[in-house]
C-alpha cells in the first residue's frame, strides 16, 4: 500500500497532504493514480514556495502558469490546468484556495444576466436553464450578431434562414425545440431594450402533427442482443445491464434512472420508488431479473462513496451518473450490438413488448406514468395483430 508520506512535500501544501490523499481515496483512485496526483501536488507546492505564494494564489491565471512551467521543465505528463483539478477541487471545498474565476467575454456576461433572467423571471429549473443559455451561445455564434453581439443586426430573414437550416440538419423534434429556445431568447431580448421589435413573431413555426409518428422498438432478437453486449466479466460491464434492465424491463426514462437513490429500492416489498416529472412519485414492481442484476452491481461493483445515487461513474472520481453520462452508456451498449438509438429506443421496447404480451393502453400508460391516456395511444400502432382483426376490407378487392 502507498503511503503519503513517502513523497516530499515543501510549501504552502503541507498541512493538506493527508486530506488530500484521503480524498482520493474516498473518490475511488487507485493508489497508484493518487500517488501521481500527490506528486503533483507536490510539484504545486514547490513552485508555490519559490515565488512566495499561498494556496489563496491559485488562481486560474497562476494554474496556467504552473501549467506551462511544468511543461517548461521537461515533464511529459500532466502538463494541463486540467492536472491540478482535482487539487482545487480539494481545496476550494476546504476555502484554501480562491472560486473559480467566471468567463467574462461578452457572450458569457450575456449567458449569465439571460440565466437569471429564467431563473428570477420565469422561475424555470436549472436543466431548463442550462438548455436555453446554452442555444443561446450557440445561437450568437452562428447568427450575425457576431462575438461583440450586435444584437441590432438581426432582421427576419435571418431568423427564417436559420430555423430552415435547423429543420433540415435535425429532426421535427428536435427543430421544435430549437423554435421554442429561440422565441424565449427573442422576447428576452426585446423585453432588455435590446432589440427595438419584437421579433419572436417571426420565428417559423415547425410541421409536426402529434401522434403523427411511428414508435420505434427492438424485435425479441435485438432485446438478446443488447442484453447479451454487456460484458458480464466488467464492473462497468454489470452496471451497464442493470441500467438497461431498468429501461427494457420497467420503460424508465434516462432520468428516472439517474436519479435512483439507493432508499428507493424497497427490496422487502420488491418495488422501485420512482419521482418523476411534476415531483410525482409512484411505484412499479420490481422484476426478479431485474432486481437481480441491480443486487449483483450493488454488491460487486459499485464502488463505496458518500453518495447515494444507485449508478456511479465508471472511474475515479466516483460521482453518480448524470443524465448524459447514462444515456451516452445506453447508447454504448447498443452500438455493441449493431443498433443505432439510445434510451429512448428501449422504452420504447419497454411499450412493444408489454402490448405484444397482451397488456392494455391504460396498463403501459400506467407503468410509462404518462398523465394522459392519448399520449399512450400512438403504440396502437404497432399492435399489429388487433389491428388485422380491425381492419376493412379495400373496397374492389377479393374478399
Amino acid at each position: 500500500m502507498f503511503d503519503s508520506a513517502s513523497v516530499r512535500f515543501r510549501g504552502p501544501l503541507v498541512p493538506h497532504v493527508d486530506g488530500f490523499w484521503a480524498e482520493l481515496m474516498e473518490q475511488g483512485y487507485a493508489p497508484f493514480s493518487g500517488r501521481n496526483l500527490l506528486l503533483v501536488a507536490a510539484h504545486v507546492s514547490r513552485w508555490l514556495d519559490d515565488r512566495g505564494l499561498g494556496t489563496q494564489d491559485l488562481t486560474g491565471e497562476r494554474v496556467a502558469q504552473f501549467a506551462a512551467h511544468r511543461r517548461r521543465q521537461g515533464y511529459t505528463q500532466f502538463l494541463t490546468p486540467r492536472a491540478v483539478e482535482p487539487l482545487l477541487g480539494y481545496l476550494r471545498r476546504l476555502s484554501a484556495a480562491p472560486p473559480p474565476t467566471l468567463p467574462d467575454s461578452p457572450v458569457d456576461r450575456f449567458v449569465r444576466e439571460y440565466a437569471d433572467y429564467l431563473a428570477r423571471t420565469r422561475g424555470l429549473t436549472a436543466l431548463t436553464i442550462r438548455g436555453y443559455t446554452d442555444f443561446a451561445r450557440r445561437f450568437a455564434a452562428e447568427s450575425a450578431v457576431g462575438a461583440c453581439l450586435r444584437w441590432e443586426r438581426l432582421e427576419p430573414a435571418d431568423i427564417t434562414s436559420f430555423v430552415l437550416h435547423e429543420a433540415r440538419r435535425w429532426s421535427v423534434g428536435h427543430a421544435k425545440h430549437v423554435v421554442c429556445s429561440l422565441r424565449s431568447l427573442l422576447r428576452y431580448l426585446h423585453a432588455d431594450g435590446r432589440l427595438q421589435r419584437d421579433l419572436a413573431g417571426c420565428v417559423p413555426a415547425v410541421a409536426g402533427w402529434r401522434l403523427a409518428g411511428l414508435p420505434k422498438g427492438l424485435e425479441p432478437d435485438q432485446v438478446r442482443r443488447v442484453l447479451q453486449a454487456c460484458d458480464p466479466r466488467s464492473a462497468i460491464g454489470r452496471r451497464d445491464a442493470a441500467i438497461v434492465q431498468l429501461l427494457i424491463r420497467l420503460g424508465l426514462r434516462a432520468g428516472d434512472v439517474a436519479a435512483l437513490t439507493l432508499d428507493d429500492l424497497d427490496w422487502r416489498a420488491g418495488e422501485v420508488v420512482l419521482r418523476g416529472k411534476g415531483r410525482r412519485e409512484s411505484r412499479l414492481p420490481l422484476p426478479r431479473d431485474v432486481g437481480r442484476a441491480l443486487a449483483a452491481y450493488l454488491r460487486d461493483d459499485r464502488h463505496r462513496t458518500s453518495s447515494r445515487r444507485v449508478f456511479l461513474r465508471g472511474r475515479a472520481p466516483y460521482a453518480p451518473l448524470t443524465t448524459g453520462g447514462l444515456i451516452d452508456a445506453a447508447r454504448s451498449v447498443l452500438g455493441r450490438a449493431g443498433i443505432t438509438g439510445g434510451a429512448h429506443l428501449l422504452r420504447h421496447t419497454a411499450a412493444t413488448q408489454m402490448l405484444r404480451r397482451g397488456a392494455s393502453l391504460p396498463e403501459i400508460g400506467h407503468v410509462l406514468r404518462h398523465r394522459h391516456l392519448d399520449t399512450t395511444a400512438i403504440y396502437a400502432k404497432v399492435d399489429l395483430a388487433t389491428l388485422r382483426r380491425v381492419a376493412q376490407r379495400w373496397p374492389g378487392s377479393a374478399p
